[in-house]
């Protein structure tokens, strides 16, 4: 039976003739009833389990992460790395061709082809983490409270007010809907009731807002169901219903109400930044910047898509406030950037200000002084902590001339140490969010310009990638260890962020690259020749893992009312399915700081 093995079905497609007859001889065929455990999380195996016919569960404690069927292999990570990240179960008879360990490791070692496979494992394995199923996030949306939905406030107008009056209300409140009180009566008065009104009945503006209101107020109680909002909609063909809370009406609920709740109110919060006024215009967008984080993260949004659109609209905001408080002199001569996380697109649950500016030519000084306090001090407002190491436009060094600044960054690079490095790392990560970009693009030029070529710079740059290192000692063994290794804690951006990050942030410097994210520097990277695809994927999922797992420590931190800058991640409260996602993150990492290691030389330095 063993001459019936199918060596065109991946990964045994990738053996060549002789290659495959040793395969076909070297199989032997086992037999599992059904409930019988195959393969146990954490235990390794002796053979690679090709089904032939039967059903074959994956699962994560009482969850089913995956049913296998014939044709299907499992589990190269037990044969290869082990153990078994998962449990492996039969649920009906199930026959397995078994492949025997020896000669998996020896054809790894010997085809190139073969052995890609299973370490693209890695990849697609922290993939799955960040992947989740939409229709699971529109289900948890429609679940959702009515008050969790952002809510216009109540606005009131009086029945005998005149329909121009209640069209400057509606101006004013920035609000399409008023409740109107008349008496023992409670009414709604929109825009279009207003329109209708004036367009196509003919009505003065001195019509009684009683007239044109309607006062059959459907309503939905606050802690209803989204859900129940929806019927009532449809029912009533209703775009909008007022919101009751024990009995009094504390707003309105509009279609596109829910549609930000789906959404994260993405798609709403730029029109609020712009037609804000002053500071204080700003505050509630910038509320909503951070509470859509959650939002979509309970939604399932892959933590890359939330971090770009956050990004997005954290630069709207500071572009805005620059708009709103930079002085002409300012405003003529300067480059806001910001810079970091933020400058990377990667910053998700707001932390500290990383910003900073840089001028053309010199401004008045009260001028400067003037903008420094403002900016930092509405970032404060809006819920931007001031940044530890002081990296922000209070600070002089971060908001000086370019002529001055340029000298600064020339310093910077001719100064081993790792408080230099550590500065040209956050601004080579900057991005101008308002004013003149071109300054940014000239500092930018002179790091690169300044280290390209330059073994010694670069190597000194690069060595900034093992400024952590401490923070995770004994951490890869304990690790790759059994899974009784409760007491170790790990910090997720010291031990696996900053290596990725700052690493291909180097070579990135060395090969003059313009982008900003690190995913797109890998894109880039890969794309030239410089790192293989392989590696460049498992990066990609390692970061992303990582990103992930930082802003689930977060949220949950915010929730029980701490502060959680940095996750800090403890072994022995991980399911065996995230213990095994960290280790292949881990194992990228080390891999990826050996290349960063040998490709500058760090052991001469």
């Amino acid at each position: 039976m063993t001459q019936a093995f199918d060596t065109q079905n991946p990964p045994f497609d990738r053996l060549n003739q002789e290659e495959a007859s040793e395969l076909r001889a070297a199989v032997d065929i086992g037999y599992y009833a059904p409930s019988t455990t195959v393969i146990a999380s954490g235990s390794s195996s002796e053979h690679l389990h090709v089904i032939i016919k039967g059903r074959i569960e994956e699962r994560d404690g009482e969850s089913v992460e995956a049913v296998l069927g014939p044709r299907d292999s499992f589990d190269a990570r037990a044969v290869v790395h082990g153990a078994a990240g998962s449990t492996f179960v039969a649920t009906e008879e199930t026959l397995c061709y078994l492949v025997p360990k020896p000669l998996i490791l020896d054809l790894i070692r010997r085809n190139v082809g073969f052995g890609a496979f299973f370490y693209q494992e890695v990849s697609r394995k922290l993939a799955d983490f960040a992947r989740r199923q939409e229709t699971e996030g529109v289900e948890q949306v429609l679940r959702a409270r009515v008050r969790e939905a952002r809510l216009h406030p109540p606005t009131w107008i009086d029945g005998d007010a005149t329909i121009k009056d209640a069209a400057v209300v509606m101006m004013q409140a920035n609000n399409n809907a008023l409740f109107v009180r008349d008496g023992a009566r409670v009414g709604v008065i929109t825009g279009m009731n207003l329109a209708k009104a004036i367009l196509l009945s003919g009505q003065s503006h001195d019509t009684l807002v009683r007239d044109v209101c309607h006062f059959d107020v459907i309503s939905v109680d606050a802690e209803d169901f989204v859900f129940e909002a929806l019927i009532k909609m449809t029912r009533h063909r209703k775009r909008r219903l007022a919101v009751r809370s024990e009995g009094e009406f504390v707003g309105m609920l509009e279609d596109i109400d829910i549609l930000g709740l789906v959404a994260g109110n993405s798609q709403l919060i730029p029109g609020r930044i712009d037609r804000a006024h002053s500071v204080e215009d700003l505050i509630e967008p910038a509320r909503d910047i951070q509470e859509q984080v959650d939002r979509l993260e309970r939604q399932g949004v892959k933590v890359e898509v939330i971090a770009e659109i956050t990004s997005d609209l954290n630069r709207g905001l500071f572009s805005k406030l620059y708009e709103l408080i930079a002085p002409t002199s300012i405003k003529e001569a300067g480059c806001l950037i910001v810079m970091g996380s933020e400058g990377r697109g990667e910053q998700t649950v707001r932390t500290d200000q990383d910003n900073g500016l840089l001028l053309a030519a010199p401004v008045p000084e009260a001028d400067l002084a003037r903008f420094r306090s403002d900016f930092s001090g509405a970032l404060s407002q809006f819920g931007f902590p001031p940044c530890p190491g002081n990296v922000m436009v209070t600070n002089p060094q971060w908001s000086q001339p370019i002529d001055d600044f340029v000298r600064q960054i020339r310093s910077w690079i001719m100064t081993p140490d790792e408080m230099s490095a550590m500065n040209l790392g956050i601004f080579f990560d900057a991005v101008c969010v308002a004013g003149r970009p071109d300054l940014l693009t000239r500092a930018k030029t002179e790091i690169t310009s300044f280290m390209r070529g330059e073994t010694g710079n670069l190597a000194r740059f690069a060595k900034a990638i093992d400024q952590f290192e401490d923070a995770s000692a004994g951490m890869f063994t304990s690790i790759m260890a059994s899974v009784g290794v409760a007491s170790n804690a790990i910090h997720i951006k010291k031990s696996g962020t900053f290596p990725i990050v700052h690493g291909i942030r180097v070579i990135a410097i060395e090969k003059g690259l313009s982008e900003t994210s690190t995913a797109d520097r890998i894109t880039a990277l890969v794309n030239g020749g410089t790192l293989s695809g392989e590696l460049g994927n498992d990066l990609k999922g390692a970061l992303s893992y990582f990103m992930e797992v930082r802003l689930r420590s977060q949220l949950n931190a915010m929730k029980t009312g701490r502060h959680e800058e940095e996750a800090i991640v403890r072994l022995g409260e991980l399911s065996s399915r995230d213990r095994d996602l960290l280790r292949e993150a881990l194992k990228v990492v080390k891999r990826f700081r050996e290349v960063v290691r040998s490709r500058y030389h760090l052991g001469l330095f």
